[in-house]
């Protein structure tokens, strides 16, 4: 990773705030956001099927839907 004389400078005074090398201040932020990425993915999935709920449409018996199924299979 390619970074300015100054924000390396920063980086690394911001790593020995915390007690920590650069390289592992460096491996915890990178863990942090891939994890704060996959959270966010799942709570817009989560928005999604909440939304989805809410909503009522008339459907058929679903054994009648389950057959129609079936054989629009075999119809291939």
């Amino acid at each position: 990773m390619l970074l300015g004389d100054d924000e390396f400078e920063e980086l690394k005074r911001i790593a020995r705030e915390q007690g920590l090398t650069l390289s592992e201040w460096a491996r915890q932020a990178l863990r942090s956001a891939r994890a704060e990425r996959s959270q966010g993915d799942r709570a817009r999935k989560l928005a999604a099927v909440r939304a989805a709920v809410r909503h009522s449409f008339p459907v058929g018996d679903i054994e009648t839907m389950l057959e129609e199924i079936e054989r629009g299979y075999g119809g291939r």
